[in-house]
Order: structure tokens, then sequence, then C-alpha cells
């Protein structure tokens, strides 16, 4: 079984295909869209480092993280006000977005501006919100609940694929190993690639420490070797956390990669991503034998 090809639209280019056999991609961004200026300097910075090492680009940030801890803590610009600065960064910089909508009403709207939408992970089961962002005919990624074997992501495949005409992307974040921590299961990315889906690694939120307090932590130092990993073993785009200033975040700079780190990180990664590429093995194949 070949994994299905994603086509991501993008401003004025050919679209974006992701997939087995397709070029890498990296969706990239901060946690929550916190203002103009962080907004543009990530989005701007991200393209132009992505051109120079032959990458896919598409930018992330949330309008509303409605999966906060506290009710204390920031959630973002919310729908109307997030959405305007989303549709600013993709007319003028020319690049993709990506958002996730938390309600199915969102939907609609939602995909008048995004290229791609994003179910959150705690989410990954609500019919109803996979049935609304299906209808939409955009390209969905769809977050795998820390709480749900990869096997069993299947039920949430199903349920878009039966209610609308939008392809699917699967997004690998961790899963719960014990309390306030995670662990990633490398042997997920081929059990979700054998359902006909691309594979996205979550590079950021894979080493959050959710929960115990106020605000989640995070083990940064663990991004590369973990994204390392996940690149041998076949996955087909990254996903990731950036930030100018870390320490400054509104929300997930613990497990936040530095904006001014990403050359290096890219210089790494990318080699070893073709390396892994010529050697044109479908991560999905043994599943199936």
């Amino acid at each position: 079984m070949i994994d299905s090809v994603v086509r991501i639209p993008r401003p004025g280019q050919p679209p974006i295909k992701i997939g087995y056999g397709c070029p890498p991609l990296l969706m990239a961004g901060p946690c929550v869209l916190e203002s103009e200026d962080v907004a543009f300097t990530v989005a701007r910075t991200m393209r132009d480092l992505c051109r120079h090492h032959n990458i896919s680009y598409v930018f992330k940030g949330s309008f509303d993280k409605a999966n906060r801890t506290s009710i204390n803590s920031f959630r973002g610009p919310g729908l109307t006000e997030g959405l305007e600065l989303l549709a600013a960064v993709k007319h003028e910089l020319g690049i993709p977005v990506v958002s996730d909508i938390h309600e199915p009403h969102q939907a609609e709207t939602a995909a008048e501006v995004l290229d791609i939408v994003q179910i959150p992970a705690f989410l990954c089961r609500q019919t109803d919100l996979l049935v609304a962002a299906a209808r939409t005919g955009k390209p969905i990624n769809l977050k795998k609940g820390q709480f749900v074997a990869p096997w069993d992501m299947r039920y949430s495949v199903e349920k878009i694929r039966a209610s609308g005409t939008s392809p699917v992307m699967l997004l690998e974040r961790g899963a719960n190993f014990g309390y306030n921590n995670l662990v990633v299961d490398m042997r997920s990315l081929a059990i979700m690639a054998a359902l006909g889906c691309p594979v996205i690694y979550d590079a950021t939120h894979s080493v959050q420490l959710p929960g115990g307090g106020a605000v989640s932590g995070g083990q940064r130092h663990f991004i590369a070797p973990l994204t390392r990993a996940a690149i041998g073993a076949g996955v087909h785009g990254l996903f990731m956390e950036v930030h100018p200033e870390p320490a400054q975040a509104k929300c997930d700079g613990a497990n936040s990669y530095m904006l001014d780190k990403m050359d290096g990180f890219l210089s790494q990664i990318v080699p070893l991503w073709r390396s892994v590429a010529a050697l044109d093995v479908d991560i999905s194949s043994e599943i199936h034998e």
C-alpha cells in the first residue's frame, strides 16, 4: 500500500505535495498568535530558511488555544482577529497557513482563510467537529490524541472520509506515559501511515510535560534527537513551535524551538531526511507484509 499524497494549495504557486515520495514539509510558527510582529517575524524567517534548504513550508499559529490548563492563561486573539492576521501572513508572504478549530461552527469560516484545517489532539474523536472539518473540503491535519492508540486513529479517519472530500494527514505528538509526561512510540508513524495518510511528527509538543501546574513544562533539549529518530523512521513532515524568544512566549515557551537556531537545526536534519528518502522505502509497507 502506498501512502496517499495530500496537496496543499499555495497562493499563486503550484500546490505543496506531502506523502510518500514527496519533498520534506515543515509546519512551523508560534504556538499561539501573540502579535502581528511575532507572526510576521517567524513566518518571514522560516519561509526564507525553508527556501534556502529547499523544503516546503506552512505557517502555523493558533487563533484560540481553548485547551489551556488555567483560565488565566493567554488564549489568543480569537477567531475573527486571528483569521485576519493569518490571511495577512498568507497573502503578504505567499505561504499557506494552518490553524486549529475547536467547535464545529468555526469550520466554514476558518476554511475561507486556512489552507489546512487542524484538529487538536484532545478533540480527535469529536464526531461533529470532524464532520464539519471534512465538509470544508480543505486538507485536515488530525492530531492523534495522547490517549489514543495509533491503530485506533482509523475510526477518526473514517469519520472524515465518510463526511466529505477532505484529505487527511495524521500527526504524532506523543502518548501519555504516567502523569505529566509523554513518550513517542516511533512504531506509530508506520502504523498510521498504513491508514493511507501522510504522517507528520510534532517535534515540539512531543517533548511537552503537560499539566503539572498552571503552565505546562517542556524538555527542549530532546527536540533534535527525537526529530532525527522520526526522520529515520520515515516521517513525511514535521510540525514545530518556533519563537524568537521562547522564554517570553505566551504559550508553550518551554517546548518551543529558538528561531535563531532553526538554520542550524535544518542544516542538520534536511540532509538526513534526503538520505532516508533516497532509500525509497514506504514506511507503511512492512505493516502489510
